[in-house]
């Protein structure tokens, strides 16, 4: 896979960093680079990038390190969100995991909770239609004449004696 990072050079206190395109495998130290992209001088603040073949390559799959996503994204090269790039104590990042977790169980108790008061809701919303009905039944028999409700119970036919 390739990869497009930053390469130490200068001397000693002198730092000079050149933007190359490697193979992920390779060491950022002392492997051969594909292409040179570019380069950036933090004692002079200059920054040169190749904005084409940078962005040829990463249409062409090559992945940005951390640093250089940023360093893309403050160049207008690409468009995004920058990456939190230092690295956090073994103590942070375990406050950090929780309470990511704790958020997490939080949004899920909230969830869970809507969902059944909906669940509630429509139960209760049935069997308010359920007693509506039957008082709207009952009212019918209520308003119906004696006459039809003796036509309407059944009358049982006499037995037949079996033979």
């Amino acid at each position: 896979m390739l990869t497009i990072r930053l390469t130490r050079k200068g001397k000693k206190n002198q730092p000079f960093f050149r933007v190359v395109l490697v193979d992920k495998r390779r060491s950022s130290k002392g492997g051969k680079s594909i292409e040179d992209l570019g380069y950036k001088n933090p004692l002079t603040k200059k920054i040169s990038l190749n904005k084409d073949r940078i962005l040829y390559w990463i249409k062409n799959g090559a992945q940005p390190s951390e640093t250089m996503h940023n360093l893309l994204v403050s160049e207008k090269v690409i468009e995004g969100k920058k990456m939190h790039v230092s690295k956090l104590s073994k103590k942070k990042q375990a406050e950090i995991n929780k309470k990511k977790a704790d958020a997490e169980a939080a949004l899920k108790a909230k969830a869970e909770a809507e969902a059944k008061a909906k669940e509630e809701a429509a139960t209760a919303k049935k069997a308010e239609d359920e007693a509506t009905k039957a008082a709207a039944e009952a009212q019918k028999e209520e308003e119906k004449p004696e006459e039809i409700k003796a036509e309407e119970t059944p009358v049982s036919a006499p037995e037949q004696p079996v033979a």
